[in-house]
């Protein structure tokens, strides 16, 4: 079987408990089926031997009682088995994803689903959907299955993963609602009008850590105007779903006489009362406050119930059904198996169906085995090249811290040779000498020079004498001249 067309998960459920799963794509499935018909042709094989050792069957007619071919037989209890081999689940394609290695061979949408966001675009990755990135908040994101469900019993899986700071928080809707994209868009159950279908709401409310509740509406009642819209849900359950560090695993089962929700395999609430009807569209939204939580979507298969949980029926109460044999164009009527060869024909069906479901389980078991044997091989060898990158990296810097430090060593014993090997007191005694010398020569010159300088700019006293005689010289020149002139001048007399 090609492994790339089987998905696996698993499921830790405590210390000791390891659920798998493992989901086939159509042509695994045609894969399958071939490698059970073989098994049904071998065990028909078998039954041949036996039946070819049963008496012949006569009619209970007036005419002559034809035998029963055992190749007639053969053919029916075929026909049986291929129908028991088609009453499995398919699943509904354009309403699913991540059902094979990658969510997506696109890098911006997915195929069938219509993704929006507010306050960022929501990011495809290869193995997941980020509705709501971990920075900034106030963000929402949505995806939108473009075509309505038409089957009235289904089966969904729904697979996601919640992370962030201690205080954040977040609500993840999973919805299946009519006209869900124009009418609910990026809503919340909190902020969403009137709407009409189911909404599976997973948040932190009541703070308890997290909580799985459904709500239900047929159109006339308004959630965004209600005043408690916690009151109006009709089933919940408790679940610690954020920084699990794995996916959780949610399922919904709808068919004609149960619905029910379970969470990583075990039963959150379920109920006879709810009748969805056919022509709704599944959609996820998620939003967050200013303190996110990061929203991750792994996978969303949708899968019809027809078949599922069904075994082949026993005729006895119905008509039998008529062999299909060679018979002679003279007789009128078609034999009739006795009761007999009815119990023998529908043991045989009842253990063909049998052997065909363990043949089946059997080689969902191998295969998961061995694809989870790959995975983990494949996790090994990255773990392994990332350790060996690291190690080298650090090889290289302690090469660079140890050549440093071989540097610094050869240069503090050059120094310290330097030290040991030359004397310094004489060229220190010689420093002293040469300074005690030029302060002698540097005292004597200055003394002279200052007193040269002092004698050179000092004022000459005669000259200072000769100017202070001439002064009072010309003094009394000027008044004795003065006295004649007073003297010689006329005198006026009243």
């Amino acid at each position: 079987m090609d492994f790339t067309d089987v998905g696996i998960r698993h499921t830790i459920l405590n210390s000791v408990q390891l659920h798998h799963f493992i989901d086939f794509s159509p042509s695994a499935a045609v894969i399958a089926k071939e490698a059970r018909l073989c098994v049904i042709a071998v065990v028909l094989a078998s039954a041949d031997s036996c039946c070819a050792k049963l008496p012949p069957i006569h009619s209970y007619q007036h005419q002559a009682s034809p035998t029963v071919k055992p190749h007639n037989m053969m053919r029916t209890l075929a026909s049986l088995a291929l129908l028991a081999a088609g009453a499995t689940a398919q699943i509904i394609e354009s309403s699913s994803f991540g059902t094979g290695q990658t969510i997506s061979p696109n890098k911006d949408s997915i195929p069938g689903w219509a993704i929006g966001g507010e306050g960022h675009e929501p990011h495809v990755l290869s193995d997941k959907l980020i509705l709501t990135p971990p920075y900034p908040g106030n963000t929402r994101g949505s995806a939108w299955a473009q075509s309505p469900v038409t089957q009235s019993e289904w089966s969904a899986e729904f697979q996601f993963r919640a992370s962030g700071p201690e205080r954040a928080g977040g609500i993840l809707q999973l919805w299946y609602t009519k006209d869900g994209q124009s009418r609910i868009g990026t809503s919340s159950i909190y902020t969403v009008g009137q709407f009409d279908g189911f909404a599976l709401v997973i948040d932190t409310h009541g703070g308890r850590g997290g909580s799985v509740r459904g709500f239900l509406n047929d159109g006339t009642i308004d959630y965004k105007s209600h005043n408690s819209p916690d009151t109006l849900a009709f089933g919940h359950c408790d679940y610690s779903y954020r920084n699990l560090g794995r996916p959780s695993i949610v399922k919904l089962k709808h068919t004609s006489s149960i619905f029910e929700v379970t969470i990583d395999d075990k039963l959150c609430f379920s109920t006879n009362k709810v009748a969805l009807p056919a022509g709704n569209t599944f959609g996820i939204t998620a939003a967050t406050p200013e303190n996110p939580d990061s929203f991750e979507i792994f996978k969303f298969i949708l899968e019809s119930a027809t078949g599922q949980g069904s075994t082949i029926p026993s005729n006895q109460g119905s008509t039998p059904q008529q062999p299909i044999s060679n018979q002679v164009p003279d007789q009128p009527a078609q034999p009739i198996i006795n009761s007999g060869t009815e119990g023998t024909m529908n043991g045989l069906a009842v253990q063909i169906a049998d052997l065909s479901g363990r043949v089946q389980l059997t080689g969902k078991a191998t295969n998961t085995i061995l694809q989870e044997l790959k995975n983990q091989a494949q996790k090994a060898e990255q773990r392994y090249a990332e350790l060996l990158q690291k190690s080298l990296a650090q090889d290289r810097q302690f090469a660079q811290f140890d050549t440093r430090l071989s540097r610094l060593e050869q240069l503090l014993q050059a120094i310290q040779n330097d030290l040991q090997s030359k004397d310094y007191s004489g060229r220190f005694n010689q420093l002293h000498e040469t300074l005690r010398s030029s302060h002698l020569s540097l005292s004597e010159n200055l003394q002279g020079h200052l007193l040269s300088v002092i004698t050179a700019s000092s004022p000459r006293m005669g000259f200072f004498i000769f100017l202070l005689i001439a002064f009072q010289v010309l003094l009394v020149i000027s008044y004795v001249i003065y006295k004649r002139r007073r003297a010689n001048m006329p005198k006026k007399f009243l």
